[in-house]
């Protein structure tokens, strides 16, 4: 996670892509942008960190469409951070929103969904862990 804002609610904490061949996208976005890859252990396969050259520090997350992500759509996905996850994807469904997945766990970073707005656009709120 990005912790450049230290975890303030509202501010967007991570970002990352979700596609059927990550290594493929791994390999474009290294190629186009200069991040370094960093394999993430999913369990039978790599997930990755990309990182700002020079740096270490990342940047983004590539991963691949499947177990808990196997439903996620093709595209950039941003994460907001939000204190009360639970009572945010109340509020979404209250307010015309849809609810994609989740709320899950993820592991160290605390709890995500993944919401689509009444237009149409998709993002996830993240929860950090409960001290």
């Amino acid at each position: 996670m990005n912790d450049d804002e230290s975890g303030v609610p509202g501010t967007i904490g991570w970002i990352d892509l979700t596609v059927a061949d990550a290594e493929r996208l791994r390999d474009f976005y290294a190629d186009v942008t200069g991040w370094k890859p960093s394999p993430v252990d999913m369990g039978g396969y790599s997930d990755f960190t990309m990182t700002i050259p020079g740096s270490g520090k990342p940047a983004a997350g590539i991963c691949h469409a499947r177990g808990g992500n196997a439903d996620l759509p093709p595209q950039w996905l941003i994460y907001i951070r939000v204190c009360d996850l639970d009572g945010s994807v109340v509020r979404c469904r209250e307010g015309g929103g849809t609810v994609l997945a989740g709320p899950r766990a993820m592991g160290p970073f605390g709890r995500c969904a993944v919401i689509r707005d009444p237009a149409g656009a998709v993002a996830a709120l993240i929860e950090p862990p409960r001290s």
